[in-house]
């Protein structure tokens, strides 16, 4: 097969649809990419702003264009000779009643024939969280009553303008309280419903019910009694309840903690039928060429439903999931995939670009700013467990039962509550996301994974957990009693999808905001508490990547990253100048002492909230040379404000989205936009011309990541937008339109002239990294074996400066191409011309082995040739330009 040369992603809705995307193929083709890599675009949820609340697998959502806007698209893309990428899910769905399958469900319950395309327990009521206090409150509040829906063809109980279906076996109790001629007819045609002909069913109704006022009339009055409401909610297949206790209760596998996202049984042959009918017809007849696989952990059994893809799709599309390995995990190996996403690229470039050397008094600094010691170790399995026990406390009920019954069935009696410690000891100290059970038993690196666990579990727990704690590694694993075979695959396979999201919903949506040491490690694949800034560690990853065939996308921001790709790379220059940078915080927050206020328990916003309230505003504080103007200042708050409401709220410490607490928030904000006040001048000033030299060595950081990101082992992908500058925040800020008009006439101008005639900083950086990218993918396209097959090289560096650049090769055959860069040069960066002067590096010089010694090298940047003979001086290579790529 032919590999992507590289990616550009794309994110459908918010104004971008199949035409806007059509009109933007020239542009991608002369940028140099070779697929679009698209968002989901099957019709989703009424609103969705993203699309991964898929209301129809079946249907091409026709708010982008619909299946004739689709097509197109393709046709526009092939005139490009561009290919596609689509994103699916399969893991879930939206649990709405614009998805026609769910509206089944709700209406008919298990006698629905998508009773089991859904994880439900069908055991009891299909549970629906949707109101806005307890029931019984809700009940006597009116907040419930009995209405009909006559643009829909149903009668239900509504809650606002929402109506929620009757059981159509229920038509006939409730309808016959009332006298309206048309209670008998409508009587009549719902004991004619079948759950197989519902659409057939409303049809019918909704001429009946647009000429049913007085029913209407009658139901309105009825709903006055709350009794009569509570008896016709007990005759229906859900029970409603209010959207708080669905952490403690829910009778479906929700995605994450969002109750509005059901999960789907992909592992039953019929549902992934039905779930991939569509998108199996766009690949096969050629229209899609690749796909990525959202939340592939979510899945009972991550490995059968890909061979059954892979088997269903063929060998030679390109196909990722989206997996976050965790340190040095790799894939599993039974896995038919391409590779991932590539969260863990994130994770090796903060290899490169955090000073290894600096950790401890960056340590130092950060203690002494919040007056305490943070263990990010510890904060992390404080929120695993506080994660599982709170947000997740029903799902953690339902293993304990199931543990319960499965050594019950072995003739073992031991309580739930003991179970379910023992449960939560073992799931927070599992160290990767999850492992991968079947029937047919656990990998050998998982069963390790496990062991491991159960004896950290142990040992914390002491002698009284020893015993449930080695009955729930024998579930896990599979070591079961005869009989109980059943009930342990249902443990391993809830167990093994919660362990995920109790990970991600701890790390990322909680620690992440809570430990702000370095805030440019706080990123999805990335653990800060991790050391970072080992070369030696990037170097073996990506040697390893090549070794293996690895071909993951190499991504460096996505809709899911927690700021832009060079808001990162300007962050992780702060650890290079812990010092400075600590000195500069205390400065500011003298500045803006009599804006803190005092509040029950502590100082709002208390110091951690300001070390990263600084950090994030470094990571986004426009660098042009002199202090923002009013509409530039009044443009950056109102992203910031947004952003750090996230970030308290996700931080979970003082406020958080379940349990707000407004005075605290307010007090917060009101230091916030103190620090957008234009009349706020010496601040401005003074963060201004801190944030200058950061501000250059990070331009030279992204360079420098694009780069490594265009010739790693791997696919590069282009996040939409972030050739032209990245320095977002975390989402929405990150998912905003783009201008694409102005991305386009950019890089024409580059193309055409070669110059963009003076600029500030960062409109000049903009041209920059465009035309980088642009020109390396031109190469890349020349020379597709070498990156698709060459072997990976570290190359040694000598000299004073040897610490402050990165060299590797790409080699096949007689192929050869260098990746030459710098790192860690806030100490040489000249900020006027934002450049490292040539002298600076002295005698550093890349060393070449023999093998790639001999006829000179052509500078694909900067035109030239250089002669390996005479030594690979860094004042020479990177003289006009800041970083070099060197083919033979």
């Amino acid at each position: 097969m032919t590999l992507p040369r590289a990616t550009y992603r794309l994110q459908f809705r918010n104004g971008m649809t199949f035409d806007r995307a059509a009109g933007l193929a020239p542009y991608l083709a002369r940028l140099g990419v070779s697929h679009l890599y698209a968002s989901p675009i099957f019709t989703a949820a009424p609103g969705s702003t993203h699309g991964y609340d898929i209301a129809d697998h079946c249907e091409i959502d026709p708010e982008l264009g619909g299946r004739a806007g689709f097509d197109r698209m393709v046709a526009a893309l092939r005139e490009q000779n561009l290919s596609l990428i689509l994103d699916i899910v399969p893991n879930h769905m939206a649990a709405d009643l614009a998805n026609p399958w769910w509206l089944s469900v709700v209406e008919w319950g298990r006698q629905s024939p998508y009773a089991r395309h859904f994880d439900v327990d069908w055991s009891e009521r299909l549970t629906l969280p949707m109101l806005g206090r307890p029931y019984a409150d809700a009940l006597e509040s009116g907040d419930i009553r009995l209405a009909l829906d006559a643009a829909k063809g149903w009668i239900g109980l509504a809650l606002g303008t929402l109506v929620i279906p009757l059981h159509p076996a229920s038509y006939e109790n409730v309808l016959a309280q009332f006298g309206a001629p048309a209670a008998r007819v409508i009587i009549e045609e719902a004991g004619r419903a079948t759950p197989d002909d519902s659409d057939a069913f409303h049809a019918r109704l909704r001429p009946l019910l647009a000429d049913a006022d007085a029913l209407a009339d009658e139901m309105e009055k009825a709903s006055r009694d709350p009794g009569f409401v509570d008896w016709v909610h007990g005759q229906q297949p859900y029970e409603l309840i209010h959207w708080k206790d669905a952490r403690q209760h829910l009778s479906y596998r929700r995605f994450f903690e969002i109750t509005g996202l059901v999960g789907v049984r992909v592992e039953d042959e019929a549902v992934f039928d039905d779930v991939h009918r569509l998108v199996l017809d766009l690949v096969l007849s050629g229209a899609v060429n690749g796909l990525r696989i959202d939340h592939v952990d979510g899945l009972a059994d991550p490995a059968g439903y890909l061979n059954r893809l892979r088997a269903a799709i063929g060998p030679d599309v390109y196909l990722v999931v989206e997996k976050i390995l965790e340190g040095d995990e790799t894939l599993p190996a039974d896995w038919p995939v391409h590779g991932t996403t590539g969260y863990e690229f994130i994770d090796s470039i903060a290899d490169l670009f955090v000073d290894e050397a600096e950790a401890g008094t960056l340590d130092d600094v950060h203690r002494r700013a919040l007056g305490e010691t943070q263990d990010p170790v510890a904060m992390i399995r404080a929120a695993r467990e506080r994660t599982l026990t709170h947000n997740f406390a029903g799902e953690l009920a339902t293993l304990a039962r199931l543990a319960c019954k499965a050594v019950a069935q072995a003739g073992e009696r031991i309580a739930e509550d003991v179970f379910r410690g023992a449960i939560v000891a073992v799931i927070v100290a599992i160290p990767v996301y999850r492992t991968y059970g079947t029937r047919e038993g656990m990998a050998e690196h998982d069963l390790d994974v496990v062991r491991r666990a159960t004896r950290d579990a142990a040992r914390r727990l002491g002698f009284d957990g020893e015993r449930p704690v080695e009955l729930v590694e024998r579930l896990l694993i599979g070591d079961v009693a005869p009989g109980t075979e059943e009930t342990a695959r249902i443990f391993r396979e809830k167990l093994q999808q919660l362990s995920g999201p109790v990970m991600a919903k701890a790390v990322e949506d909680t620690v992440f905001y809570r430990y702000n040491r370095l805030i440019a490690l706080n990123e999805v694949g990335c653990d800060p508490a991790r050391p970072a800034g080992r070369i030696e560690r990037f170097h073996a990853r990506l040697g390893r990547a090549a070794e293996s065939g690895d071909h993951s996308l190499l991504g460096t921001a996505t809709h899911d990253t927690k700021r832009g790709e060079d808001a990162r790379a300007r962050l992780y220059t702060l650890s290079e100048a812990p010092i400075l940078w600590g000195e500069a915080v205390e400065r500011w927050r003298g500045l803006h002492r009599d804006d803190i206020a005092a509040l029950p328990p502590g100082p709002a916003p208390e110091p951690a909230t300001e070390w990263l309230m600084y950090q994030a505003l470094a990571g986004i504080w426009p660098d042009e040379g002199v202090t923002p103007s009013a509409e530039a200042l009044a443009a950056l708050q109102a992203r910031f404000l947004s952003y750090l409401e996230k970030s308290l709220r996700e931080a979970k410490t003082r406020t958080s989205w379940t349990e707000e607490t407004a005075e605290y928030e307010a007090a917060v904000a009101a230091y916030a936009r103190r620090l957008f006040d234009p009349d706020n001048r010496s601040f401005h000033e003074d963060f201004t011309a801190t944030i200058r030299p950061f501000a250059a060595a990070g331009r030279l950081n992204s360079l420098t990541q694009t780069l490594v990101k265009l010739t790693a082992p791997g696919i590069p992908d282009v996040y939409q937008g972030s050739e032209g500058g990245d320095f977002s925040l975390v989402d929405p800020d990150n998912r905003q339109p783009i201008d694409f008009s102005t991305l386009a006439t950019r890089l024409d101008e580059r193309l055409r002239d070669g110059t963009g005639g003076d600029e500030a900083p960062e409109e000049a950086f903009a041209r920059e990294k465009q035309a980088l990218i642009a020109a390396v993918l031109a190469y890349r396209g020349h020379w597709p074996d070498l990156f698709a097959k060459g072997v990976y090289l570290p190359l040694a560096i000598e000299g004073s400066r040897a610490r402050h650049a990165v060299a590797f090769a790409r080699q096949a055959g007689d192929s050869l191409a260098i990746t030459v860069a710098p790192r860690l040069v806030l100490g040489g960066i000249d900020p006027e011309t934002g450049r490292v002067p040539s002298g600076w590096w002295g005698d550093t010089r890349i060393v070449l082995s023999r093998g790639m010694s001999g006829a000179p090298l052509h500078d694909v940047l900067g035109g030239g040739r250089h002669d390996a003979a005479n030594g690979m001086m860094l004042r020479t290579l990177l003289a006009h330009h800041p970083v070099a790529l060197l083919s033979r």
